[in-house]
């Protein structure tokens, strides 16, 4: 019987079979042996032990057409990342190493800006002009008001895409407008610190419509640092690219180097001054781990 994991707890993996519902299995002792661990998103092959109680094993699992390290999961087609225009204020240093994450394991980006209720039409045209040069789909909504849902559930039509953001934008509320109330309990944002408390303590894949997946991840604040070349950092942000082409030397990092393409063209106002300030941010972080690590 073929399945798909949608959920993994405590070593038990939760697999929907279409037509047959949801099986509680373990894994194979095989699987450990191997070092091979499934994945939530897997698809696998089970072994019903109880029709009656719905569990099984998972005996197999069937080739992945992509895998995530963070969040670790496999077969996702896109990534929905949420962040707030207000309360908690969006945060453009973690937005943009969470843009990072996903270039460098190559997933196809949407930006959401939850709470447009709160926002002016002035940080609307600005996080345009930051972001749809780099190539990214831009969504504004009011989960509150239900506002831009619809255009949500049509992008992610068709495809399992993981839905990433930090706490207290609203992301669980979206969700379970997406999934219509299946899903997660929604926290309140902590008024004390200005940020939501975690309320999505797995990851889970949850159905939205025919062939349409959403994952709801832990909530981050963590700073991810890339585990590219330093040199190749700007290789991730793609506005960076074409610019880059014009530096005078080759291996040019963008920062004090004359005649460099990419500062040029944050002097015309072609790249975000905060696209190129972060940049140069996870820059120095990533020369400051590469000499720690030789010392």
């Amino acid at each position: 019987m073929i399945g798909k994991i949608i959920k993994g707890i405590a070593g038990f993996y939760y697999v929907q079979v279409a037509e047959s519902g949801v099986y509680e299995c373990k894994a194979k002792g095989a699987f450990r042996k191997d070092k091979i661990k499934p994945l939530v998103g897997d698809d696998v092959e089970i072994d019903v032990i109880s029709e009656d109680e719905k569990t099984g094993n998972v005996i197999s699992i069937l080739p992945r057409k992509s895998e995530l390290i963070r969040p670790a999961v496999a077969n996702v087609d896109q990534a929905l990342l949420i962040f707030a225009t207000k309360n908690p204020e969006p945060n453009l240093n973690l937005l943009d190493r969470f843009l990072c994450m996903m270039e460098e394991q190559q997933l196809p980006i949407v930006i959401c800006f939850n709470k447009d209720d709160l926002a002016d039409e002035d940080f609307t045209s600005n996080m345009r002009s930051t972001y749809e040069p780099a190539g990214y789909k831009m969504i504004f909504t009011s989960a509150k008001h239900e506002a831009g849902i619809d255009q949500i559930k049509s992008i992610l039509k068709g495809k399992t895409t993981t839905v990433a953001g930090p706490s207290g934008v609203g992301k669980s509320t979206i969700v379970n407008l997406l999934t219509e109330g299946q899903s997660m309990e929604t926290g309140e944002v902590s008024e004390k610190i200005g940020r939501g408390k975690h309320t999505t303590r797995h990851s889970e894949l949850l159905y939205i419509g025919e062939d349409s997946y959403i994952m709801d991840t832990p909530g981050f604040s963590s700073l991810f640092v890339p585990k590219v070349e330093a040199v190749d950092l700007y290789t991730l942000f793609p506005e960076f690219i074409e610019p880059a082409a014009n530096c005078r030397f080759t291996g040019c990092a963008h920062n004090k180097e004359p005649d460099c393409g990419v500062k040029a063209a944050v002097e015309a106002g072609e790249i975000a001054a905060s696209r190129y300030e972060n940049y140069l941010q996870i820059y120095s972080e990533m020369i400051e781990q590469q000499n720690n690590k030789y010392r």
